[in-house]
């Protein structure tokens, strides 16, 4: 799961639909992705870096944490 990408997501008011268009797929796409269903390709997480956050390392982004609930 991708928590810190989520929470920048959330403190920037960066909706899922606003990545899907980006990376133009579909926004369950995205969603599949967050939640650690499927990877984003490094040149997906470079877009998203640089559009959306680029003050920020993409090792943070993209710093995947086990979901100890499942």
């Amino acid at each position: 799961m991708l928590r810190t990408l989520k929470a920048e997501m959330v403190r920037h008011n960066v909706k899922a639909k606003e990545l899907a268009e980006l990376l133009d797929v579909r926004v369950a796409t995205i969603y599949d992705k967050l939640n650690g269903h499927y990877d984003f390709s490094l040149t997906e997480a470079i877009k998203i870096k640089r559009y959306f956050f680029p003050n920020y390392e993409i090792e943070y982004l993209f710093e995947k944490v086990e979901d100890r609930s499942a």
